[in-house]
Order: structure tokens, then sequence, then C-alpha cells
């Protein structure tokens, strides 16, 4: 199913997760010079754009990879996406439901590879 997933998460949204992160474990939050616009002009073209769950996890971990924040970005983008993916996980048995959510975020993060990505997708179908 293709739909604009990341409509709802406008670039502030993802700041202010990340501001709230830094603040629990009193972090320095602060945009990156290097990685903090392209992830924003990633993130902001990408909210129109209707694209497969996968595409859109996939947009979630090139953002944390380009670390548009100086701290807990896998953190950020892994949150984000394992909240988008929460209405996609109605009925699921809640075993199963934290199982999508955990292979989410370590997928964003970067722990996790494709392949488990794809399996754990392949419950919602």
């Amino acid at each position: 199913m293709t739909k604009a997933w990341l409509r709802d998460w406008p670039w502030e949204t993802v700041t202010a997760i990340n501001l709230g992160l830094c603040k629990e474990k009193k972090a320095l939050h602060k945009p990156t010079s290097e990685g903090h616009e392209p992830a924003r002009k990633l993130w902001d073209h990408s909210r129109a754009v209707k694209t497969s769950l996968r595409e859109a996890l996939e947009i979630c971990r090139t953002c944390h990879k380009l670390s548009p924040f100086c701290f807990y970005n896998g953190n950020t983008f892994a949150a984000v996406g394992r909240t988008m993916i929460q209405e996609s996980l109605r009925g699921m048995s809640p075993v199963k439901a934290q199982a999508l959510r955990s292979v989410v975020g370590h997928y964003i993060a970067g722990t996790a590879g494709i392949e488990t990505l794809d399996q754990a997708l392949a419950e919602l179908k």
C-alpha cells in the first residue's frame, strides 16, 4: 500500500522529538552543520510523496545516517518509524506488534538489515 506515510510528521515534530530525547539525557540539542539541511530537505520533500511503507522507513534510515542533530539521531527517527506504523498493527497480537516495532526501530538505527525488515513487513500482509 502506498500513501504519504510522512505527511503527518513535519520537520518541527522531528526536531521536537530530538529535543525531548536530548533533554532527557542531558545532551546537547543542536543541528549539525553538514547533515541538518540535507535531512530536512529530504524529509520535507518526502512528506508529500506517496511511498510504500518500506520506502518511508528507508527515508527515516537515510535521515538518521545524515545525522541532522548532534545526538540521538537513531532514536529520533526510530521513534517516528515505530509510531508511524501503529495504525498498521491493528488486529495484530501484542507480541507480534511489539516485534514489528522493534524490527522497524532496529532497521532505522542500522542494527537490522533489509532482509529482517522485509520478513517483518510480510506480517502486515
